[in-house]
């Protein structure tokens, strides 16, 4: 189980708070999504459960707990361990995320090199058991490619075979499908699904596209301005949303027929000062 308690982030060139006193659980196995404007702290939130915050540019306060283990104020040595065998991190570009110069299986891998006593061989398999586990066609192929030779819905799948190949309790999706056109982004879900009620592996799914978050969360968290405001079920938030800021997001949603109000109306006056980190992780 996640547990976030009074979670503080303030970067040192900034006025306000990225993250202002957010506090959230995830169950085993529970699928939670993150959602909010551009610059809401949705992303620094995460970073911040990943360890991936550069400490000499933040001051952070709270707790974050997993499985009752300290991740935020644990030494980096301990923090490596704890992240690379518990969570695993699902980038939204995954092309930029990967290094061109080294074969996708290698990458995937590097995890298990890392943090694990396998061998050369040993590891091969399990990059690609965890291959065929996220539907990748000709595993032994798409193992010898470089980044640039596969389309950005199999790159996506060999991103999330990275994340999952070490078998975490914890998976961070930042905006995992907006580079998708909306067949693979479908498929992704239902993929992501899969995953979480085979494997029990319990997610944090941050993303802008309500829609998305609908179809796949079970609950839903809204941040504006570094704040929690308001969370709940996907039926309770997305059906009787309390929150005037969550109402405007609900009525920002594309409707059937293609009409659509205007975003930028409906969010008006809420608009967070971007921290430029949004969307990053």
């Amino acid at each position: 189980m996640l547990e976030i308690r009074d979670l503080h982030v303030k970067f040192h060139n900034r006025e306000r708070e990225a993250v202002s006193g957010v506090s959230l659980t995830i169950v085993d196995g529970e699928i939670v999504g993150l959602v909010g404007e551009s610059g809401s702290g949705k992303t620094v939130t995460a970073m911040s459960i990943a360890g991936l915050l550069p400490r000499k540019q933040c001051t952070l306060s709270g707790d974050i707990l997993l499985d009752g283990q300290d991740l935020l104020h644990a030494q980096r040595k301990e923090l490596r361990k704890l992240h690379g065998a518990k969570i695993g991190v699902v980038f939204q570009e995954p092309m930029s995320s990967m290094d061109p110069l080294m074969r996708v299986g290698e990458q995937v891998g590097e995890v298990l090199r890392i943090h694990t006593k396998l061998d050369k061989e040993e590891r091969k398999q399990k990059v690609l058991e965890a291959m065929r586990a996220v539907d990748l066609q000709d595993p032994e192929r798409v193992y010898e490619k470089y980044p640039h030779e596969l389309s950005g819905g199999m790159l996506q799948r060999a991103m999330i075979a990275a994340a999952i190949v070490i078998e975490p309790s914890l998976l961070l999706l930042d905006e995992p499908t907006t580079a998708l056109d909306v067949t693979i982004q479908a498929q992704i879900l239902e993929l992501l699904k899969r995953l979480n009620a085979e494997r029990r592996i319990s997610m944090l799914f941050i993303s802008h596209n309500l829609n998305v978050v609908r179809k796949l969360c079970s609950r839903v968290a809204v941040m504006q301005q570094g704040k929690l405001v308001e969370t709940g079920t996907t039926e309770e938030v997305f059906y009787h949303p309390q929150h005037p800021y969550t109402q405007r997001l609900i009525e920002a949603i594309p409707t059937r027929d293609g009409r659509m109000k205007q975003v930028k109306k409906a969010l008006s006056g809420d608009a967070a000062e971007a921290d430029g980190r949004e969307g990053t992780l």
